[in-house]
């Protein structure tokens, strides 16, 4: 039985130099964040690395020990600088091998699309003893190699293949979430904010300033597991800002 009070956590290697040098402009890490919050596990950190073999073996020996998922986005492609697959089995210490049935999948995808050949080929490349994650619009699967989740860099497809790991991650209970927007400096509220979250634990309250209208403002976001401690955080939060003069938007500003 999965242990719901504990707190699962991933991590997410963005391999790509198109990322880096800002040709592209990454759309993944929100995207798996929000996935993996309805999965009941939590996004702690996202490395972003180039094509090159050391930093990505480097993020992925990392991430993966201190975590309980690492996913990675990019570099599965049929083209020479696509090496995210040799480099997780590097980091793994397994040999790179042509899986069956992704050979058979991608044989059968290309048969009307010019047939199989050898870059192609590469996209059926996994490390030894990895198994496969379905990708329904490109042919060319996802892989699962232990706790390491090798993705699409294009968010479409990684958006298909995250559906189809739906409800197969073991994860906790999913956070929950609430607002509340007050015209106000933070640093008029930075004492009612830590007071209020370690008077609530489990509890967060992040906090997310902004100018409009000629105003400084600011939204509070209070997050947690449990929605009867969520509310009475809130509450405490609104009371708290009412009593300095501060009225408190439910819902945000």
């Amino acid at each position: 039985m999965t242990d719901e009070s504990r707190i699962w956590t991933a991590a997410l290697v963005v391999v790509g130099d198109e990322i880096l040098s800002g040709r592209t402009q990454d759309k993944n890490i929100a995207q798996l964040a929000t996935w993996l919050g309805v999965q009941g596990i939590r996004l702690r950190e996202v490395r972003v690395v180039p094509d090159v073999m050391d930093a990505i073996v480097e993020a992925v020996n990392t991430l993966r020990a201190r975590n309980d998922y690492l996913f990675t986005t990019g570099g599965i492609g049929p083209t020479h600088d696509d090496i995210t697959v040799d480099a997780v089995a590097q980091a793994l210490g397994v040999p790179v091998v042509v899986h069956p049935v992704a050979r058979k999948v991608l044989e059968e995808y290309y048969e009307s699309r010019g047939g199989i050949n050898e870059a192609r080929l590469r996209m059926a490349r996994v490390p030894e003893g990895a198994g496969l994650i379905e990708n329904r619009i490109s042919g060319a699967p996802g892989i699962q190699a232990g706790n390491v989740y090798l993705m699409a860099g294009v968010p479409s497809i990684t958006a298909q293949m995250l559906d189809g790991l739906t409800g197969k991650l073991e994860g906790g209970l999913p956070l929950v979430a609430t607002t509340v927007g007050c015209w106000v400096a933070e640093s008029e509220v930075a004492d009612l904010l830590r007071e209020t979250e370690k008077s609530h634990p489990g509890c967060q309250i992040g906090s997310y300033p902004f100018f409009r209208e000629g105003k400084v403002g600011a939204n509070f976001v209070i997050r947690s597991t449990d929605e009867a401690l969520l509310a009475a955080c809130q509450k405490v939060l609104e009371e708290g800002l009412a009593a300095i003069g501060r009225m408190p938007v439910p819902g945000g500003i």
